[in-house]
């Protein structure tokens, strides 16, 4: 599945939320800095749907907040 979601970096603890209108957003401890926030996002994703980190993919979105993801 696709899921399109907001990523919060430098936040005080790694969590999935989901918003009013279904959008989830995703918080990651990690800075945005040589792609530790990309790799904290997936860690959290994999967890959050119990799925290991090779079946969750971004696939847009490499340098936004913004983000596409792929899990499955």
């Amino acid at each position: 599945m696709k899921y399109t979601l907001r990523v919060k970096t430098n936040a005080k603890t790694n969590a999935v939320e989901e918003g009013p209108g279904g959008e989830l957003r995703v918080l990651v401890k990690a800075p945005p800095h040589e792609g530790r926030a990309n790799e904290a996002v997936i860690e959290v994703l994999a967890e959050h749907f119990s799925v290991p980190k090779s079946r969750v993919a971004i696939v847009g979105g490499f340098k936004s907040k913004t983000k596409i993801v792929n899990i499955g």
